[in-house]
């Protein structure tokens, strides 16, 4: 098995920012546990391809309700992979929890962004009859796998990103 990355916390800085401009009602006490709990990915068995992502807080939704969460991770891998995200499997056959942009991608040069490459979740409760999900603070919510990918013979991209959705495209 090839060893590609490494997962770490953001700075506290970084997280603080995340997580104000979602959840501006947190006192800084509050807020410096949360950072302090923060669990880095990590996969099940020895067997399991994805990499279980905990979340910070416990959160409810209703059908239909959308949160965004910061995670406090980063991912530092090597170029020419790149990690894809998936909510959970059970929660997305029970509640049919989705992220909001189907997969998430985490490409190697996110990393090296002004935001530290810090990685958020925007998921929602799309569960047909009224069930209400509720994810305990440290239970795994969304899962990441890492995929080898390549790139055409005559590619020529040396655009430098800084930044994370849409950063690619300006």
């Amino acid at each position: 098995m090839k060893r590609i990355a490494k997962f770490h916390k953001v700075s506290f800085e970084q997280f603080k920012e995340g997580w104000m401009g979602e959840f501006p009602q947190t006192t800084e006490a509050e807020l410096q546990k949360i950072y302090e709990d923060i669990k880095l990915p990590k996969r099940a068995t020895a067997g399991s391809a994805g990499y279980d992502f905990y979340t910070p807080e416990t959160f409810s939704l209703k059908s239909g309700e959308t949160i965004k969460i910061p995670t406090g991770i980063c991912v530092e891998m090597e170029e020419g992979w790149v990690l894809k995200l998936y909510p959970r499997s059970g929660l997305g056959f029970k509640y049919r929890l989705q992220l909001d942009n189907s997969v998430g991608i985490i490409d190697s040069d996110y990393f090296y962004s002004d935001n530290e490459g810090h990685m958020f979740a925007k998921i929602t409760n799309d569960a047909k009859q009224e069930k209400t999900l509720t994810v305990e603070k440290g239970q795994g919510f969304m899962q990441g796998i890492f995929v080898e990918y390549g790139i055409t013979v005559d590619d020529d991209a040396t655009a430098v990103r800084n930044g994370g959705f849409g950063s690619t495209t300006k």
